[in-house]
């Protein structure tokens, strides 16, 4: 229906459809709106197809074939791409949604998830320690965007939804209205915080009261387009900048840096401390490699090394594990940190939910920094501790004003939800 109002009304309009296929109604949806009038249809390798990638291309082709919609496609072209892309796939099938999802789902009706943000949300639930949990996350989603207007749902509106659904779940929080009543005790995720400040935009019909309110805690609301009032970006400054932070600095650097610098510095300093990883192959940078495997990596040319796995030891008492391999021949061992133990050697002390001096993590994560110090005077909603977890980001505010009679943790420090972070002594 609305393709065919749409080439009613623009009848000169290009018109491109594009979806994901999560409900498993994918083909038949873009074989109707191609009859409806639609000029393009996106699809995807019959390997890469389905669920919440885009329909199958060999599908929608193949049922056009001889009609006055046929696209021409070669099957067997078509079929050497399918079976590349097969084998790349299974590379990385660990980040995938498959590890739950294994056929189209109609729920998302319900939940209104996309399905270019369901792929990532699930393997950020899992990451959080929500893996039993997912279906309450995809129904939590439904509420948050309830809870946020009912807004549109594309990057970076649907991550908002998105981390507010795993914030509530982690809260324990089901309804709009146990979110209304609770929020002026919560730390939201920054995304959310953001959303209602208007920094990615005003919802057609304004920001929902009096949630808005309560997050905001009366932080600053832009009006207008958020990067109106964006000065200029110097990209020569900040080119000059990166190479001397750097050593060197290519154009993309500069755009990658200046779209998401944060990202950007950390990619760079992973790779001054170990090297471009573009050598190795795909299944060892992502899982390691296994006792007795080796690999034969170029490093540059005229520059080989041959490396063999022997074997690694049980870990030791701070959380070590011993290497064992072989480079060229020679005998090398190295201890390595193991990430499951950071964090984990000993049990944390819990927030006391009862005392409003007692802080707690609201979600899982690492301390990426401490706010305050011992003895240091805070008001009601002053930032107190950044915690980060899989691309989402919590300031946790002070919710009463006093004096930070301890703190617990520090930056780097991996935490559990409800684990202590620090506590405040109310003023008298």
């Amino acid at each position: 229906m609305l393709i065919s109002e749409l080439r009613k009304k623009f009848p000169d309009t290009v018109i491109h459809v594009h979806t994901h296929d999560t409900a498993g109604a994918g083909v038949a949806a873009m074989l109707a709106a191609a009859e409806a009038g639609a000029d393009v249809v996106d699809v995807a390798l019959d390997s890469m197809s389905g669920m919440t990638s885009q329909p199958s291309l060999g599908a929608v082709c193949a049922a056009v074939t001889g009609s006055e919609l046929d696209t021409g496609v070669n099957f067997e072209e078509v079929e050497k791409l399918n079976n590349f892309w097969e084998t790349a796939r299974g590379l990385y099938g660990p980040f995938e949604c498959t590890a739950t999802m294994k056929s189209g789902s109609s729920d998302v009706y319900k939940h209104e998830i996309p399905g270019g943000q369901y792929t990532n949300m699930h393997f950020q639930a899992f990451s959080l320690g929500l893996s039993d949990q997912w279906a309450d996350v995809k129904k939590a989603y439904a509420v948050a965007n309830q809870a946020l207007g009912d807004i549109v749902k594309v990057t970076p509106s649907s991550k908002v939804v998105g981390d507010l659904a795993q914030f509530m779940v982690q809260n324990k929080i089901t309804t709009v209205k146990e979110l209304e009543d609770n929020a002026d005790k919560l730390s939201f995720p920054t995304s959310v915080i953001e959303y209602f400040q208007g920094l990615i935009g005003h919802p057609a019909g304004g920001f929902p009261e009096p949630l808005a309110k309560s997050v905001l805690k009366g932080a600053h609301v832009y009006e207008g387009r958020p990067g109106a009032d964006l000065p200029p970006a110097d990209l020569v400054k900040i080119k000059a900048t990166l190479e001397e932070k750097f050593g060197e600095a290519t154009d993309d650097d500069v755009m990658s840096y200046v779209m998401y610098p944060q990202v950007f510095n950390e990619y760079k300093n992973f790779i001054t401390e170990y090297g471009t990883m573009s050598g190795l192959p795909t299944p060892e940078y992502f899982c390691g490699m296994q006792d007795g495997t080796e690999l034969i990596i170029d490093l540059q040319k005229g520059k080989t090394v041959h490396i063999k796995m022997k074997s690694v030891s049980p870990m030791d008492a701070t959380g070590h594990r011993e290497v064992h391999f072989e480079m060229n021949g020679q005998p090398r061992s190295i201890y390595i940190l193991c990430k499951d133990a950071v964090g984990s050697t000993a049990a944390r002390e819990r927030a006391d939910k009862n005392s409003d001096g007692s802080i707690g993590a609201p979600m899982p994560g690492q301390v990426v920094k401490m706010m305050v110090e011992k003895d240091q005077q805070v008001v009601k909603g002053d930032p107190l501790v950044v915690l980060s977890a899989m691309k989402m980001e919590t300031v946790v505010g002070a919710p009463i004003s006093g004096r930070v009679k301890r703190t617990v943790v520090a930056a780097g420090d991996q935490i559990k939800g409800g684990d202590l972070l620090l506590e405040l002594e109310p003023w008298e």
